[in-house]
């Protein structure tokens, strides 16, 4: 066998359609599209998305790249190294802070994040705390309580 040899399986290759080339063919006349409408026409296929003349789907959604959240969580945001200012053994609450003037103003609850280092102990009550910011606390001799 050589490679002039090879030809299609029996039956697996149709003759083209020959659209539009008189009523013997079988394909005449309006060539398969139908008697009418948008498409039977010249220049066809609509493009993708389109929803005659609808504002389409792609034109619909927000030109963002995300949907905006309905009910978002505010957080009064600290971190570590704006608490290392603070008095040994002094209690951290979102109050105390605004009273030390480290916090201007109420955004919401307090949150703990771990940027920086805090070398004296605190008693830190706040509604969220990272993960790092609990594990550099409780090195420096200091508590951590969660508020809910």
């Amino acid at each position: 066998m050589r490679i002039d040899d090879l030809q299609p399986q029996e039956g697996s290759q149709h003759r083209k359609r020959r659209i539009g080339r008189g009523i013997a063919a079988g394909q005449g006349a309006s060539g398969g599209f139908g008697m009418r409408g948008q498409k039977s026409r010249s220049g066809r296929p609509t493009r993708p998305g389109f929803e005659g003349g609808q504002i389409p789907l792609y034109r619909r959604v927000p030109k963002l790249k995300h949907f905006t959240i309905v009910n978002p969580k505010h957080f009064t945001i600290v971190n570590l190294d704006q608490l290392s200012s603070l008095p040994s053994g002094s209690e951290v609450t979102l109050e105390s802070l605004m009273d030390a003037g480290i916090v201007t103003q109420n955004d919401g609850v307090l949150r703990i994040l771990g940027r920086g280092e805090v070398t004296v102990p605190l008693t830190v009550r706040a509604h969220s705390i990272t993960a790092s910011a609990q594990s550099k606390i409780e090195a420096a001799g200091g508590t951590v309580e969660v508020v809910a």
